[in-house]
């Protein structure tokens, strides 16, 4: 079982690695794309997307879901959901660090440095991006406790995303690297807050 586990790990990582390896190749070819393919309505919509897709949305949420989880006495969902409050803020955290200490320059401006190492300014915190990374990891615990829910509620961070990648803040290599932090917070957080749970519909009954 060890050894399955380990060659699925495995695969994991390699498939993980290449993705972002692509993303990395991409970055220039996908930024002009979106560049030259603007349109008023999506632009307007991917604006509102990226303005109200940060953490404190999602940490609101969370919240909301949790009192109402509590309430209801569903002891299940409040575990559940203070993981992915967990989740959301070990993500956060990990990507303004990498951040700040990475420095990279958001496609928007203009910098003959991609990579300028430790910066605070918000300018040059490119890598990677913070929503992404908190959205992912936010709405990855759901996969761990229900499926179906969880494959749904991953469209949130995607368009996000692709919003971010559309306002001109963040390279593709940004949401992708992001979005594998995301995931293995979530991974994490699941593996020592949620091993218990072992029946995701019961959870949904309580």
């Amino acid at each position: 079982m060890n050894r399955r586990r380990f060659f699925y790990w495995l695969i994991a990582i390699v498939i993980a690695a290449g993705v972002v390896g692509v993303a990395f190749y991409l970055d220039e070819p996908v930024k002009q794309f979106l560049a030259q393919h603007q349109n008023r309505g999506l632009r307007d919509f991917m604006r509102n997307v990226s303005r109200f897709g940060d953490w404190p949305e999602h940490l609101l949420l969370g919240l909301v879901l949790l009192l109402i989880a509590w309430w209801r006495g569903s002891k299940q969902w409040v575990r559940i959901l203070f993981s992915m409050l967990i989740a959301l803020a070990l993500a956060g955290l990990i990507a303004r660090a990498v951040k700040i200490g990475t420095g990279r320059a958001r496609p928007s401006v203009k910098s003959e440095e991609v990579w300028n190492g430790p910066r605070f300014s918000p300018k040059y915190n490119a890598f990677p991006s913070g929503h992404v990374a908190a959205s992912t990891a936010f709405f990855g615990i759901l996969l761990f406790t229900h499926r179906r829910i969880g494959v749904v509620a991953m469209l949130i961070p995607i368009t996000i995303a692709f919003s971010r990648m559309d306002v001109a803040a963040h390279y593709l290599s940004d949401v992708v690297c992001a979005a594998v932090l995301g995931i293995l917070s979530a991974i994490l957080v699941a593996h020592f807050a949620l091993r218990t749970i072992r029946n995701p519909q019961s959870a949904i009954r309580n």
